[in-house]
């Protein structure tokens, strides 16, 4: 059921882009990399604890 669905939803996204402009395009690719970026800034680091460091060897 998998296979079928990708295979679907790709020609329909494919048939989506073909009325579009290349500035559309551009847009199009440049919104996700930017909400992308927005997110890997909000998320903080894990800390490492004196326990993650004895059970993990050090890693």
């Amino acid at each position: 059921m998998r296979l079928p669905y990708l295979a679907v939803s790709s020609v329909f996204a494919f048939i989506r882009l073909l009325p579009m402009s290349a500035a559309d395009k551009d847009i199009e690719i440049l919104t996700p990399r930017h909400q992308l970026a927005v997110l890997q800034r909000q998320i903080d680091r894990p800390r490492v604890t004196l326990w993650d460091l004895g059970t993990t060897g050090g890693d």
